[in-house]
């Protein structure tokens, strides 16, 4: 039974707004051309796909419907297709993997924003759910500690948190900008945080925090070198720089001439780098003390 006056097309039309579209995009040219190996996909160069990418995705939002876009990646669909047996030479299985996406990877909201604007948002998307996907796996495979029997990667996460919320204290008022580096086995592991300080406790990002806390445990759990930089913007005063190095479990603050060093050097040549004005470089400042801590005892 229909509403008296409403035809099938706008019953069509009204159901099609309430489900909900996926977007798999070849965010740069070396996937695009890895794609083209196969015969049905149709497209001959990536600017005219991405014309055509943006025009599907404002034809689904003129629809009215909620439109995701995720990261499509050749290499992990070419094993998706070898795991489920489908042929990968087929529109089907494209969009069979799209779904999969959906469910499982980092996708962004489609709101009307411009590619240009999109595509980064969605490879910085991509690269934390990774990032946070490799640390998680550290943390839950690290096991038990051989002296006191605690999850190495629950204690880790702990500390972590703590270390955290310890080092956003004592950074007092202002906007912060916190970037936490490890060097993983395999791989660089990079996190970024914003902090308000103007409330106590600082205003964070409950996922980015998560994502932070996660990298930096990572860190700890595998005695891994690595550090956190911290930019302090305050209102009318010059940026500070604050720099600690991570050893033995916990944050040991660097040196004014160490933080100045890792500011102004090339990190791919190790040239110099001229310091940026209007910008102070300070010591790490020391840390509360962490009535919890027991890490050099048992780990």
């Amino acid at each position: 039974m229909t509403r008296t006056g409403t035809n099938h097309a706008q019953l069509r039309r009204a159901l099609r707004r309430e489900v909900p579209s996926t977007v798999g995009l070849l965010a740069d040219e070396h996937d695009f051309t890895a794609m083209r190996r196969y015969r049905t996909f149709v497209f001959d160069d990536h600017t005219t796909y991405l014309r055509q990418v943006e025009a599907l995705l404002r034809t689904l939002a003129g629809q009215g419907g909620h439109t995701t876009v995720t990261l499509f990646d050749p290499e992990e669909y070419a094993v998706y297709c070898a795991e489920t047996a489908i042929d990968p030479d087929h529109p089907a299985s494209r969009s069979r993997f799209t779904a999969h996406l959906a469910a499982t990877g980092a996708r962004v909201t489609y709101t009307g924003q411009p590619l240009s604007t999109l595509l980064p948002e969605l490879v910085d998307t991509a690269v934390r759910h990774a990032t946070w996907e490799y640390a998680t796996t550290v943390l839950a495979t690290a096991g038990d500690c051989a002296t006191c029997g605690k999850d190495i990667g629950e204690a880790s996460f702990a500390k972590a948190a703590r270390l955290l919320a310890r080092l956003l204290d004592a950074a007092g008022p202002g906007t912060h900008h916190l970037v936490c580096s490890v060097r993983a086995t395999d791989d660089q592991l990079l996190a970024v945080l914003h902090a308000h300080g103007t409330t106590r406790p600082a205003a964070v990002d409950d996922t980015a925090a998560a994502e932070f806390t996660a990298v930096l445990a990572a860190g700890i759990a595998l005695g891994a070198p690595g550090g956190i930089v911290l930019r302090t913007t305050t209102l009318g005063d010059r940026d500070r720089l604050h720099g600690w190095r991570l050893a033995g479990g916990t944050l040991v603050p660097l040196t004014e001439a160490e933080v100045f060093a890792a500011y102004c050097t090339d990190a791919t040549t190790g040239e110099p780098v001229s310091p940026e004005p209007g910008v102070d470089h300070r010591a790490g400042f020391p840390l509360a003390p962490d009535p919890d801590d027991d890490w050099t005892t048992h780990h």
